[in-house]
């Protein structure tokens, strides 16, 4: 609850509210048709000369963000999605009608501007109004321009007063809109067609993950938020289309840190036909594609570091970064026992107590000690077959798939491979998986019997993609936090008096 001068604030400009209602003005009208934006108005008059003016009519609108009075003369400041502008009311041009609204109004209030282009004496482009309608009053006051809205916590509870205040925020998720259009463009010139698939899930898959359990009444039985849309994708190459994707929301119930938030946005491809050179070229073609439409260099600066971007990136075998890094080799210590003892000789600092099978220990030593020292872009090829309970195995070391996945920074933004389709093969996987969940492997996939039945029909070679839009985004927009990329990440309620139960 508000307190102090907050309170004040607000029983102020609820007697504003009262005041203007007895006067017959309504506070917060249906309608306005603005016509004109900021940015337009910025370039259309860049070049008006100092003390110019223009006939022009201009009609905006926008949140009022300052607001001044000097006597006969007033100056406020008016912003909208594209931008801020200022407005001058002035005595002898301003009707005294546009004038006694504008003394009802305060910082925060959305305001429609009638007026003339008009370039100030310090050469301030600025909107001479000749008419002002109140739009919307705003009852609570706009934190203070620099010392409102600095804590981070706070940023990412209240997002729509990080983006009032902070142009860089909304910069960030409009840059996070052109990856997605660009994304969007890229796959149709590839013949790819979106499609949706369900966040309700009686079977959840596609992934090594712990889900989300839900109830759904009608039925009286548990469901489960969706890990990965991949089971149903592959459905549908079953069902005839050759290439398809879809951008949708995954939710994972594992950690929270700066790359991971329990909701995420993923893009997934399959492509029937084609295997996992398809995907290493997809990945550099597009980072070309994504580089020229952000209007960026060869490199970039992410997290204190100079990323390149050059393509071709490099590429690395999982055996040998792993040979490189620990001078383990996977290809002779090739079972649980024998990579168990290897790394305990090494006298590698991992904790290995919780991990129950061959490709738990390889995963648990690459994503601790090896991936985090990856950190310009580098595409690793080949992981064991235990690592991925979907994937294709290679035609010449039965032992690996022929996976694909880009790490940069320590961070995987891509994982992509060549997609199972022998039916009994999957089956024998999906028994195993099955096996580590009720031995307590949380991380585990259950038994999906009508995926199975759907490969027994036939599936084509596909390959399969998957990509962080969130992981994306930062790398792109120079972020350190997965938090400061998505507008609304999970937040837990905040503990005062209005919501604590005793």
């Amino acid at each position: 609850m508000a307190t102090g001068r907050e309170k004040q604030i607000i029983d102020e400009r609820i007697k504003k509210i009262e005041a203007l209602r007895k006067e017959g003005i309504n506070p917060y009208p249906q309608i306005f048709e603005k016509k004109h934006w900021t940015g337009e108005l910025q370039k259309k008059y860049s070049t008006l000369k100092n003390e110019g003016t223009s006939k022009d009519e201009i009609v905006t609108a926008g949140r009022l963000m300052t607001r001044r009075s000097m006597g006969k003369i007033s100056f406020g400041t008016i912003q909208d999605n594209e931008g801020q502008i200022q407005i001058l009311l002035q005595s002898g041009e301003t009707p005294e009608k546009a004038v006694d609204i504008f003394k009802t109004t305060d910082a925060g209030d959305f305001v429609g501007i009638m007026g003339n282009p008009i370039r100030t004496k310090r050469g301030e482009l600025s909107i001479l109004v000749k008419e002002l309608i109140l739009l919307s009053k705003s009852i609570k006051p706009l934190p203070e321009k620099w010392h409102g809205l600095k804590d981070k916590e706070e940023r990412y509870r209240k997002r729509y007063l990080d983006l009032i205040m902070n142009e860089d925020v909304r910069k960030v998720f409009e840059t996070r809109a052109k990856i997605i259009f660009t994304l969007r463009k890229f796959l149709e010139e590839e013949n790819f067609m979106e499609v949706e698939t369900p966040l309700i899930q009686a079977v959840y898959g596609g992934a090594s993950a712990k889900p989300f359990t839900t109830h759904i009444n009608a039925l009286d039985m548990n469901a489960y938020l969706a890990i990965s849309p991949e089971l149903y994708l592959k459905r549908l190459i079953v069902g005839g289309y050759e290439r398809v994707y879809t951008i949708c929301k995954n939710f994972r119930n594992e950690g929270i840190d700066f790359t991971h938030n329990p909701e995420f946005t993923m893009m997934e491809y399959y492509a029937a036909y084609k295997n996992y050179e398809y995907h290493i070229d997809f990945i550099q073609r597009f980072f070309d594609k994504l580089r020229k439409e952000l209007k960026l260099g060869d490199s970039i600066d992410y997290r204190g570091k100079k990323i390149s971007l050059k393509t071709p990136f490099k590429k690395i075998t999982f055996r040998d970064l792993i040979l490189n890094s620990t001078k383990i080799d996977i290809n002779k210590v090739d079972n649980f026992e024998k990579l168990k003892k290897a790394i305990k000789e090494s006298k590698i600092n991992l904790d290995i107590s919780e991990c129950k099978h061959y490709g738990s220990l390889l995963d648990e030593m690459y994503k601790r000690i090896v991936r985090p020292g990856i950190i310009q872009p580098t595409i690793l090829t080949h992981y064991p077959v235990e690592m991925i309970a979907l994937a294709k195995r290679n035609e010449e070391d039965p032992s690996k798939i022929n996976s694909v996945q880009l790490i940069i920074d320590g961070a995987e933004i891509i994982k992509a491979y060549d997609e199972l389709n022998d039916p009994i093969d999957q089956d024998e996987r999906f028994k195993e998986q099955q096996k580590l969940l009720e031995k307590g492997d949380e991380d585990a996939m259950p038994m999906d019997e009508d995926f199975v039945n759907a490969l027994m029909h036939g599936m084509p070679p596909t390959a399969g993609f998957g990509m962080g839009i969130d992981r994306l985004t930062m790398l792109f927009t120079g972020k350190d936090s997965i938090r400061d990329v998505i507008f609304f990440p999970f937040m837990k309620p905040e503990q005062d008096g209005t919501n604590n139960k005793e």
